[in-house]
């Protein structure tokens, strides 16, 4: 459980650094074009907007590999929440696929997260009666 877990947060994290790639540095080429399906026009007028919401991604990816790295259950819980509560947001006001592409990873990942740790307390808990 607490493989997949890991597995799981990084799989997140490296998500959010491809969104950040994408909107900070391919917003203004074809496959910035695609991926949004946006014309030219509306990319360069709008690329300091996107490479704003692609910091963001950066940040919600070094704050999970933060809680990898560090082994912080509650970085990885307020980064992994983060990113649900941006991806509801995200279906609700710009496109729904955003809901299964962002917020349900996260979801599936928070919940591995939450079973790994408790997996392990209770381990830990009967190991030592």
């Amino acid at each position: 459980m607490k493989i997949a877990s890991f597995i799981l947060v990084l799989l997140i994290a490296m998500l959010h650094i491809y969104f950040l790639v994408l909107e900070m540095f391919l917003w203004n080429h074809p496959i910035g074009y695609k991926t949004f399906a946006t014309t030219p026009e509306f990319a360069a007028a709008s690329a300091t907007l996107a490479m704003n919401q692609g910091l963001y991604n950066g940040f919600l990816a070094a704050g999970l590999i933060f809680g990898l790295v560090k082994k912080n259950l509650s970085f990885k819980v307020f980064f992994l929440s983060c990113i649900i509560v941006a991806g509801i947001f995200g279906a609700l006001t710009a496109k729904m696929s955003i809901l299964f592409i962002q917020a349900a990873p996260a979801l599936l990942a928070l919940i591995f997260v939450l079973l790994a740790d408790k997996y392990t307390s209770e381990k830990c808990t009967s190991v030592e009666k």
